[in-house]
């Protein structure tokens, strides 16, 4: 078991910024079109977290058009450029699904003082 965890903790990235569901968060993606990368940035409300150690993965949902879209984003995938908190959110639940059936004003997180 000692190998796996090592493994693990290798591939696990230092700077990680700290953030719960409720938070907005913008978080750059790289993605390779023919030979050339660039990076794809995704801003939205964290909905849900799971997992954890090198496991640990977040979805982060946003309003594109008046069209919900909600990206599943591995927190320490090297695809994962970076995550920015842009603002912190307050909550009482560990997931917000409920944000799937609201539009407008019904689907506003008050702000962390």
């Amino acid at each position: 078991m000692g190998l796996i965890e090592q493994i693990e903790a290798e591939g696990m990235k230092e700077s990680v910024p700290r953030f719960n569901v409720g938070d907005t968060v913008k978080v750059g993606y790289r993605i390779i079109e023919g030979g050339k990368e660039r990076i794809q940035n995704f801003e939205g409300v964290v909905i849900a977290k799971k997992g954890g150690g090198i496991r640990e993965s977040f979805t982060v949902r946003r309003l594109s058009f008046g069209v919900g879209v909600e990206r599943c984003f591995p927190l320490h995938s090297p695809r994962v450029a970076y995550v920015q908190v842009v603002r912190a959110g307050k909550v009482r639940r560990a997931k917000l699904y409920y944000l799937r059936g609201r539009t407008g004003r019904a689907a506003k997180i008050k702000e962390k003082k």
